[in-house]
């Protein structure tokens, strides 16, 4: 069978990619097309175009780039009417994926949306989109099956969360810390704190150099940057002595580091699955903060929060991700006796076996 898959930013293509890869060992004749990154074009996923296309996060960055991403719609469509899938596979990204979940729909072709839209968290009238246009909702939070059966949606399905997999997968590799690139200096555990400035172009510019500067407040501390070899241009070049930069390696620094400070989104659960202490930090145009703060309708924004329903985490938001409050709160963490931070998280994430289930549903609506 053929399936189209479209994925708008790194997450995304990570999740994608495990995807296909369980429905190819359902469908042995499986055929793949679709809009991702360089996991998902591993999997034999032909891509139309690549993530640099489509992730744009915030109200402005959108209408700046409007032409392109009306110019993304226009091919996305025309290339699926050409390829008849025989479904249409739509993961996060609701800016866009809404929108195409509405033309697929109306061109008669059978829709699934594979991680749920933050709807839940603010916007909520987008429900009515999901509803008439969604023919399975694959949700891997634990409270949103509920937050659809509410909204009378009864096709949403809990199936966990995917990046239970990715951990556990990666903790049974041969990978160690020796497989780190550039980082002699990295040794044992507690040597090193990790920075994660983010996976979007906005994020790395306006949150790393935030937390070059606090981690400047700690002269006898190792830190590591993680980064993102496609984006390896928005990286300075000269960094202070005590801090390095890896590329491509999360989960390599991730499971030697002793705390992290880790900008808002799924590197905040991948860290809580490392049981790395972290402090979460985030911070936007002044524009796209006013108008996310009218909107939302949540009390936190970091996933492990989220999940556990309280306060595990510091989460620094705007004014308040600045260096005098990251250096203070990471200092909090550092002199912590605490090692049971997840505790409440771990106990409502689901099971493994995401990516199967979510290949078996996907099956089971269009055989």
């Amino acid at each position: 069978m053929k399936y189209y898959i479209i994925a708008g930013e790194a997450s995304g293509d990570l999740h994608g990619s495990n995807l296909v890869k369980e429905i190819s060992k359902l469908d042995e004749a499986s055929i793949f097309k679709g809009v991702g990154g360089d996991l998902m074009k591993a999997q034999n996923v032909q891509t139309l175009f690549g993530l640099n296309r489509l992730a744009f996060m915030g109200f402005y960055e959108v209408i700046k780039n409007l032409r392109t991403i009306r110019r993304n719609f226009k091919q996305i469509k025309q290339a699926i009417l050409e390829f008849k899938p025989d479904v249409v596979i739509l993961i996060d990204y609701p800016g866009f994926n809404l929108r195409m979940s509405k033309w697929c729909k109306q061109q008669g072709f059978k829709v699934v949306y594979y991680i749920s839209p933050t709807i839940w968290a603010w916007n909520e009238k987008r429900v009515e989109t999901v509803k008439q246009y969604v023919d399975i909702m694959l949700c891997i939070l634990p409270f949103e099956k509920a937050f659809y059966e509410k909204h009378n949606y009864l096709n949403a399905h809990f199936i966990g969360h995917p990046l239970l997999d990715v951990y556990r997968h990666f903790e049974q590799s041969d990978k160690s810390v020796e497989d780190i690139h550039h980082s002699s200096f990295i040794v044992h555990r507690s040597s090193y704190i990790a920075l994660l400035p983010g996976s979007r172009k906005q994020e790395i510019r306006k949150i790393l150099p935030v937390m070059i500067d606090a981690a400047n407040n700690f002269p006898n501390e190792q830190f590591v940057i993680t980064g993102i070899s496609r984006l390896k241009d928005l990286y300075p070049t000269e960094l202070p002595a005590n801090i390095s930069i890896v590329f491509d390696e999360t989960y390599n620094v991730l499971q030697n580091a002793k705390a992290a400070i880790v900008c808002s989104g799924t590197a905040t659960l991948e860290t809580a699955l490392f049981n790395v202490p972290q402090v979460v930090v985030y911070k936007t145009s002044v524009l796209n903060y006013q108008i996310g703060k009218r909107l939302a309708k949540v009390d936190y924004i970091s996933l492990p929060n989220l999940i556990a329903n309280e306060k595990i985490v510091e989460e620094l938001i705007q004014n308040d991700c600045n260096t005098e409050t990251i250096t203070r709160s990471l200092n909090k963490l550092l002199n912590s006796e605490n090692n049971r931070f997840y505790d409440s998280l771990t106990a409502k994430i689901g099971d493994s076996g995401a990516s199967a289930k979510a290949a078996q549903l996907v099956l089971d609506l269009i055989r």
